[in-house]
């Protein structure tokens, strides 16, 4: 894609004697809900790792919004963070903090915005997932695991990023918790103009949500594409990935992808 707003180049990744990324590529476009996909070691969460800076390949290239992360600058690295929001896996919420601190502590970081300010703010981002008010004043420790989810989602939406990254954003999640958590990607990204990339193992997710993705495995991309298109490559770890029972089970409904 011309216009795409990551793009990973050749990259090689290895943590310590393990070769996880063996010169992949792939590239995601503007608007987009792209899943990052393959088995448990497959590299996926290292390579979210490394298009947020959290990590560095050996070699490669990786481009986020015009700005090739192996060059750039130290200014314009932390001015580049600031333009992507981030759900990891577990939430990642401060414990001493409330939902609201939580939420608000890159307001608070970087920009001069005024206390009464930022808690409107926060009190906008509360409801736009979907938590209720009195949420705002209650910590970690009393949440539910979807309630965690929405207030992680919050504080990843604080700055009103361009880039959303969802590390497995509906893992632990009862299937109804699930199901209204992919509706509520979906109407964030209507809503707000998001490219979100996703990091997932979800049948439902890559049905319902995801509109390309990447499938990794033996330490490359396997497969780009829609599901559809996907679907059709004939390689062994596509038709483990998608030939398995609960794939049939959930295939036997329109692939609208």
């Amino acid at each position: 894609m011309n216009d795409s707003v990551i793009t990973v180049t050749n990259v090689v990744t290895r943590l310590g004697r393990n070769l996880i990324h063996d010169n992949i590529s792939l590239s995601i476009g503007p608007g987009e809900i792209y899943g990052l996909l393959g088995g448990s070691g497959s590299g996926k969460s290292t390579l979210m790792k490394e298009m947020v800076m959290l990590l560095s390949p050996q070699k490669g290239e990786i481009t986020v919004l015009g700005h090739q992360l192996s060059t750039i600058s130290r200014v314009d690295a932390s001015l580049l963070q600031r333009q992507w929001g981030v759900l990891f896996q577990a939430g990642a919420l401060y414990s001493s903090l409330t939902v609201a601190e939580n939420i608000g502590i890159s307001l608070k970081e970087y920009t001069d915005l005024s206390v009464s300010l930022i808690d409107e703010i926060v009190a906008m981002k509360i409801n736009m997932v979907g938590l209720p008010v009195q949420a705002a004043v209650l910590y970690p420790a009393e949440l539910s695991g979807g309630m965690v989810k929405r207030a992680s989602l919050a504080r990843a939406l604080a700055m009103d990023p361009q880039l959303l990254f969802l590390d497995e954003p509906t893992s632990g999640l009862d299937p109804i918790g699930a199901e209204a958590f992919d509706e509520l990607i979906l109407k964030l990204r209507s809503l707000l103009g998001l490219t979100v990339i996703m990091v997932t193992h979800d049948l439902d997710s890559i049905w319902n949500v995801v509109d390309r993705f990447a499938l990794l495995g033996d330490h490359k991309v396997i497969a780009e594409g829609t599901l559809a298109e996907v679907k059709n490559n004939p390689h062994p770890i596509v038709s483990d990935f998608f030939g398995g029972a609960r794939a049939r089970i959930r295939s036997s409904g329109t692939v609208t992808k």
